[in-house]
């Protein structure tokens, strides 16, 4: 079957490295088990972790496992491991890689939550993105990782350049291949106007998140938007989802220091109401932070200070993330320039997680310039950090080194 062809190009091998084969048949069966359940959401903190390339473009696999590692922190880091997303460079690397990422990911993952139960400490969730530049390919990325074993999958579907019907293609492609599959597997929108085909289509309908959230397997939503286009989600989906079974996940992170902030005075009661209006009364139950890829402790603590309304600890995590914002910003020939990926992995190698920070062809590259000027801001920012609780600051012994 031509749809599933690319599909089996990683599952097929799965046997030849880190003895993974019969580890991955107990990973499905545990999810298939599980699937039968009902699922909800995962709360916190999501690391969209980066992809480690050498200069040739190929995946360094030691390395990789390594981030993935430090971004969990023997759980005192992420939550969910998000890769193959924006951050992970999906974009830039071929299908046959995307799903290498899936194996990786999956398997290490699996790994890490067998350590994290002897230490009695929560599982983390391995969601991959399964987003191709064509249906055919994202259905059998969606294959690979139900075969694989993933906890959950995420699809950019305005990032597909064939999508044509968003909902037939959920109502009728994707479930026909949970349906054959007999998988229940979590499948989460992902909403990011940077990478959207159709610059005139930047965000998802909120007439199509509503009828998405029909499907048992649409679980949630990680968006990049404003605080309004949240509460039109969240509105969609409470038609047909209970709460808890739908989870809203802000992808711009810094929005968590102003929509979780409790107001003081009229002024600020008013500004809260106005926020749980634009919200209808439902929070988001986590952030997705690309940031957290070298600072994944101090985007939990951050997160944790938050959700529960610490606000002078907030306000101490919003002015490092400031400072760590400005740190990846530089001015090119007179005009602002963003080289967050780039800074990500160098701010990895910097505190000796990895050692290739070479980024994929098409992604905002450092100069010599900029590396010095990174390298002396990050030091800076890791300073600000020192003041800070010792338990919340991340240690590269946990990336396996």
């Amino acid at each position: 079957m031509v749809l599933l062809t690319t599909s089996w190009t990683w599952s097929a091998q799965l046997g030849k490295a880190h003895g993974t084969a019969q580890q991955s048949s107990k990973i499905s069966d545990t999810l298939q088990t599980r699937s039968v359940a009902e699922y909800r959401p995962k709360r916190g903190l999501s690391v969209p972790s980066i992809t480690v390339l050498d200069r040739e473009g190929r995946i360094v696999e030691s390395e990789q496992r390594q981030v993935f590692r430090y971004n969990v922190q023997q759980g005192y880091g992420a939550n969910i491991i998000f890769g193959i997303g924006t951050n992970g460079e999906w974009n830039r690397i071929t299908n046959a890689q995307r799903q290498q990422l899936m194996q990786i990911e999956t398997d290490e993952v699996a790994r890490i939550n067998d350590e994290l139960a002897i230490l009695g400490r929560p599982s983390v969730e391995a969601w991959v993105g399964v987003t191709a530049s064509t249906r055919q390919e994202t259905l059998a990325n969606l294959d690979c990782a139900i075969e694989l074993g993933a906890d959950a999958a995420v699809i950019a579907p305005l990032s597909i350049s064939d999508l044509g019907n968003l909902i037939e293609f959920f109502q009728r492609g994707i479930t026909d291949l949970l349906d054959r599959r007999g998988s229940q597997m979590p499948v989460f929108l992902y909403d990011n106007a940077d990478i959207a085909i159709d610059p005139r289509v930047p965000h998802l309908r909120t007439k199509d998140v509503k009828q998405l959230s029909r499907l048992p397997f649409v679980r949630g939503l990680k968006v990049s938007a404003p605080r309004r286009v949240l509460g039109n989600y969240t509105k969609a989906a409470a038609n047909f989802k209970d709460s808890g079974e739908f989870g809203i996940y802000i992808g711009d992170a810094m929005l968590i220091f102003d929509v979780y902030k409790l107001k003081s005075g009229l002024l600020g009661k008013l500004h809260e109401y106005w926020n749980r209006y634009l919200l209808h009364n439902e929070l988001p139950i986590g952030v997705v932070s690309g940031p957290g890829n070298p600072l994944p402790r101090e985007w939990q603590r951050a997160w944790r200070a938050c959700y529960t309304g610490d606000d002078e600890m907030a306000a101490e995590y919003e002015s490092i993330f400031n400072a760590f914002t400005a740190a990846y910003s530089f001015q090119h020939n007179g005009a602002p320039v963003s080289k967050l990926i780039a800074c990500l992995k160098y701010a990895l190698k910097l505190d000796d997680v990895i050692k290739h920070d070479d980024v994929a062809s098409g992604t905002v590259t450092l100069t010599d310039d900029d590396r010095i000027l990174f390298r002396d801001r990050y030091a800076r920012v890791k300073d600000q950090i020192a003041s800070t609780n010792p338990l919340w600051i991340s240690r590269s012994s946990d990336s396996g080194l």
